[in-house]
C-alpha cells in the first residue's frame, strides 16, 4: 500500500487563524524541552527517536520535511523555507486551510527521493522531520546538515507519529512550548465537543479503507485516520485490528474485502476514482452498503485534510466529514 499519499467550526478555524496570526514571536519553554543552562546560555533539548537533540535558539530558517510538519509550524507561526509536499497539494505545499498563513514561499524538496544537496543550498538553522519514515541513515544525514529533530521516542511505525506528539516536538524546536500546549488543548477540547454532540458515535465499529492502482487497503490504530475516528468514539473493526501489520495499514486481498464490513465504512481513492469504489460489487455486498452505512470521500481536499494529521488540516475534516459519517449512521 502507498506509504505517501492518500481534523473546528468554521468559527473555530477562524480562531486559531488569528492565533497563529498574532503569534509570531518565540515562546519561553516547551513541556517537550528540557533546559540546559551550561555557560548561562539559553539552550534546551529535546529527546527523539534518535536520542537527545540540542535545539538551537530561536531558528529563523527552518526546513520542515515531515509529513505535516510544515503545516505545524504555519499554525505555530513560524514560516518554513523548505519543504516536502507529502500530499501533493501543489504550490506551497500545505493544504487549503493552511494557504493564507505562507508569506514566505518554501522550496519544494521531495518527499520519498530527497536531494540533502538542496537541504544543506537552503543553509537551515533547524530541520523537522518528526513524523517520517524512522530512516536513521537519512536522519543521520540530515544531522550532518544542522539540529534535526525526528519522531518522538518509542515510534514503531513509519509516519507514526501522533499529531500531539507532532505539535510539542515542534513546539519545542521553535521555542513556543506554551503556544504547542494551547494548540494541542484547544483542538482536544474541539474533538470532544464534537464527540459529545454525536453519541451515536460511541462505540460503532468503522473501517477506514483506500483503493489505489487496482488494490485495496486498511489503516490500523496508530495512522492519524484512524486515530480521527477513535477521538470521536469509534472503536477500529476488529477483523481490521486482527490483521498482522508492521506499517500504519494493511493490504486487503479480493478475498478480504468482506472484512471491510462495520457499523460505518469510510473509503476514499488514492489514485483512482470514487465513482470506481462506489461501484465495485464487492463493496456494493457489504451489509454496510445494503444499509447506507458507507461513506465514499469523493472530495480531495477532504481525504487530504482527512489524511494531514495536523491540527489545521483536522478541523478542517471536523467541520465537513463528520456530517458525513452522522448522515450515514442516520441522525
Amino acid at each position: 500500500m502507498p506509504s505517501r499519499r492518500t481534523l473546528l467550526a468554521g468559527t473555530s478555524i477562524t480562531g486559531l487563524t488569528a492565533l497563529t496570526a498574532c503569534s509570531s514571536e518565540s515562546g519561553e519553554g516547551s513541556a517537550s524541552a528540557t533546559p540546559d543552562p551550561a555557560d548561562g546560555a539559553s539552550a534546551a533539548t529535546v529527546e527523539t527517536l534518535f536520542g537527545t537533540v540540542e535545539l538551537p535558539e530561536d531558528p529563523q530558517r527552518v526546513v520542515a520535511l515531515g509529513w505535516g510538519d510544515a503545516e505545524t509550524c504555519l499554525a505555530l507561526g513560524t514560516q518554513v523555507v523548505g519543504t516536502s509536499d507529502w500530499l501533493a497539494f501543489g504550490g506551497d505545499g500545505v493544504g487549503p486551510w493552511a494557504d493564507d498563513l505562507v508569506t514566505r514561499t518554501p522550496e519544494q524538496l521531495g518527499t520519498l527521493e530527497l536531494s540533502y544537496e538542496a537541504v544543506a543550498a537552503l543553509q537551515p538553522d533547524l530541520i523537522l522531520n518528526t513524523r517520517s519514515d524512522n530512516d536513521p541513515a537519512k536522519h543521520e544525514n540530515l544531522s550532518g546538515i544542522t539540529t534535526t529533530v525526528g519522531p518522538p521516542p518509542g515510534t514503531t511505525i513509519p509516519y507514526g507519529t501522533s499529531w500531539e506528539e507532532q505539535v510539542a516536538l515542534v513546539a519545542a524546536a521553535l521555542g513556543k512550548g506554551e503556544l504547542g500546549e494551547e494548540l494541542v488543548s484547544d483542538l482536544r477540547v474541539r474533538f470532544e465537543d464534537v464527540a459529545a454532540a454525536h453519541p451515536e458515535f460511541q462505540g460503532k465499529t468503522v473501517t477506514v479503507g483506500t483503493f489505489y492502482s487496482g488494490g485495496w487497503g486498511a489503516y490500523v490504530e496508530g495512522d492519524g485516520r484512524v486515530d480521527f475516528m477513535t477521538s470521536l468514539g469509534f472503536v477500529q473493526n476488529p477483523a481490521i485490528a486482527d490483521l498482522p501489520s508492521d506499517s500504519f495499514s494493511v493490504s486487503l486481498s479480493a478475498e478480504q474485502l468482506s472484512l471491510l464490513d462495520a457499523d460505518l465504512v469510510v473509503l476514499f481513492p488514492i489514485g483512482a476514482s470514487a465513482e470506481e469504489i462506489s461501484a465495485d460489487p464487492v463493496v456494493q455486498a457489504l451489509p454496510a452498503a445494503q444499509e447506507g452505512r458507507v461513506v465514499v470521500l469523493d472530495d480531495q481536499d477532504l481525504v487530504s485534510a482527512f489524511s494531514s494529521g495536523t491540527p489545521l488540516g483536522l478541523g478542517y475534516a471536523l467541520d465537513n466529514a463528520v456530517p458525513l459519517f452522522a448522515q450515514a449512521l442516520g441522525a
